[in-house]
């Protein structure tokens, strides 16, 4: 029963990723979008957004696998996840905000 909050919390990140895929960064505080240019939005969106869904689809497989196989190694699957989706939210934060805040 320890998949199902991991499995919700990746669908959770699966949704807002795809949101801001889209261009709607509404989900993102304001203080990490402020400095984004009009005309970057959509750019800025699709950075974040895969970074996102990156850590949902992780967390999600993780919690799929755990339902199958009850193995501690399969955590690396989320820590690499979200080194790799923290990686490109830091490159869209870096690129189109200009910092982190």
């Amino acid at each position: 029963m320890d998949y199902i909050p991991m499995l919700a919390l990746g669908a959770i990140f699966l949704v807002l990723g795809c949101f801001n895929i889209k261009g709607n960064i509404s989900s993102i505080h304001w203080y990490n979008r402020r400095k984004v240019l009009p005309e970057d939005v959509p750019a800025y969106g699709k950075a974040m957004g895969t970074g996102t869904v990156i850590m949902g689809a992780a967390l999600m497989l993780t919690a799929i696998l755990q339902i199958f196989f009850e193995a501690e190694g399969l955590y690396y699957i989320t820590v690499a996840g979200a080194v790799i989706g923290l990686g490109f939210m830091l490159y869209g934060q870096f690129k189109y905000n200009h910092g982190i805040f």
